[in-house]
């Protein structure tokens, strides 16, 4: 079964089970509220940074915030093999969505965190904002 561009589901199951073994650790490069430059400098900078990590047993993630990714940029980062985690609350894949992955493999309810506080985080940036403007 193919998952995200080429790369096989199977693949990404060998990794996680990598680093549960402590054979392989994670890196985020970034962790994005969303990620919508399509600056190649950046872009070649991440991947090339990637390839320094896997020869360090670091997988390459890519930790976004919010669902706000083109999928061109998605497509490149995925077919250079980076696991890529996208911020859908829907979504119930730990492959796929950054608040699965955090419920299910860290255990923490991002999601959850978000929705308990988003009157304070609300507050805190209008309050910054009024500052700043």
């Amino acid at each position: 079964m193919k998952f995200y561009s080429g790369v096989s589901f199977r693949m990404y199951w060998f990794y996680l089970r990598m680093i549960q073994n402590g054979h392989m650790k994670f890196i985020y490069p970034e962790i994005e509220q969303g990620y919508k430059s399509k600056d190649s400098k950046r872009q070649n900078a991440d991947l090339a940074n990637a390839s320094t990590a896997y020869t360090q047993a670091y997988l390459p993630c890519g930790y976004i915030l919010s669902t706000q990714i083109d999928e061109d940029i998605l497509d490149r980062y995925r077919a250079e093999k980076w696991l890529m985690l996208i911020g859908s609350v829907d979504n119930q894949s730990d492959l796929q969505s950054s608040y699965a992955f955090m419920k299910n493999i860290i255990g923490y309810d991002l999601a959850g965190f978000f929705n308990r506080n988003s009157s304070i985080l609300k507050e805190e940036v209008d309050r910054v904002l009024r500052i700043l403007l």
